[in-house]
């Protein structure tokens, strides 16, 4: 202005948008963790997702392909699976505890799965063995299998029984 007054221009911005905080809902978390880890129940998986920033429970089933069904490419997701183990005399189920970041995943999202992997381990905390996985070829029985033997420390037996 011409009287040597300055005039500070105000520039309205959009409010920048930032994450919401990663939520669970424990109580159907917990209830799915002990139904997996029951020895009355046949249910071998959960699944759990994500709802905008809750986690919730995806889906739970006995068979290992059904649990390979539930992971996408553009999906981030955390697993909670029993798998039998031992030989013929001693037969034991071990629990895998799996982290699932597709390929199609973006930076930031990856980036918030380490804080949002420890909310929820926090409610399934008794696994032998954690796993991440990011394409379907590493959601294969015979390399949670491994996984489990390379934690188990000795193993004994063939599996089959000799008469």
């Amino acid at each position: 202005m011409s009287d040597g007054i300055e005039v500070e221009q105000i520039v309205e911005s959009k409010p920048r948008r930032m994450p919401l905080a990663t939520s669970l809902d424990k109580d159907a978390i917990r209830e799915a963790y002990e139904d997996v880890r029951s020895d009355l129940t046949d249910t071998e998986w959960a699944v759990f997702k994500f709802d905008g920033p809750q986690i919730i429970v995806h889906g739970r089933g006995q068979c290992f392909e059904e649990f390979r069904e539930q992971f996408g490419d553009a999906e981030r997701a955390f697993g909670y699976i029993r798998i039998q183990m031992g030989d013929e005399m001693s037969k034991r189920k071990k629990f895998i505890f799996l982290t699932w970041i597709g390929q199609e995943v973006g930076v930031i999202q990856r980036a918030k799965m380490s804080t949002d992997k420890s909310l929820i381990k926090d409610v399934l905390n008794n696994f032998a063995v954690e796993l991440q996985a990011g394409v379907e070829a590493e959601l294969d029985i015979e390399l949670f299998r491994g996984a489990l033997n390379r934690a188990g420390g000795a193993n004994y037996g063939t599996g089959i029984r000799d008469n």
